[in-house]
């Protein structure tokens, strides 16, 4: 009777000692799944700042970009109104400029300032939308040489000077 208690003290301590192991085999495994798992979401923490630093530097691009525009808009709506005031002049007399009355009385001297009006505004557009100055262009200082239409974007070596 004493070897079956001695027998049964064995089993009880093998199996103690064989879910012990069994226990620490699984510990090791969850560990080695719980490194596995943190090496993943170091890595994507690595991607996410990566991306939100390339969000930043596009988020000032964009900025820069839209002050940029603000500039040009901004030159655009001056020479709006210059055309404005050109179109609603007011003559010696105190009348307004009717430039269908200018047509009918010097058709031609009309149709060639309509022709090189159009000329200097279609530029003018072609500039804005982005098409290189020309060196004419660039370093035109006289009023006999610039777009009149658009000088300050024409032209940007122009002064303007007291006629």
């Amino acid at each position: 009777m004493f070897g079956y208690v001695k027998i049964a003290m064995l089993i009880i301590m093998l199996g103690g000692a064989a879910g012990g192991f069994a226990y620490v085999m699984k510990l090791r495994a969850d560990l080695a799944t719980s490194e596995a798992n943190n090496a993943k979401l170091e890595t994507a923490v690595a991607e996410q700042k990566s991306v939100i630093e390339q969000q930043l530097k596009d988020i000032k691009l964009i900025q820069t970009a839209m002050k940029e525009q603000e500039q040009l808009n901004a030159k655009l709506n001056e020479a709006v109104e210059d055309l404005r005031d050109k179109f609603h002049k007011v003559n010696a007399s105190g009348k307004k400029r009717d430039i269908g009355d200018l047509a009918k009385d010097k058709p031609k001297p009309m149709e060639r300032a309509i022709n090189n009006g159009t000329k200097n505004a279609l530029r003018c557009m072609e500039i804005a939308m982005g098409s290189p100055l020309t060196e004419k262009e660039k370093n035109a200082k006289k009023k006999t040489e610039i777009n009149p239409e658009c000088p300050s974007l024409a032209n940007p070596s122009y002064v303007p000077y007291a006629d």
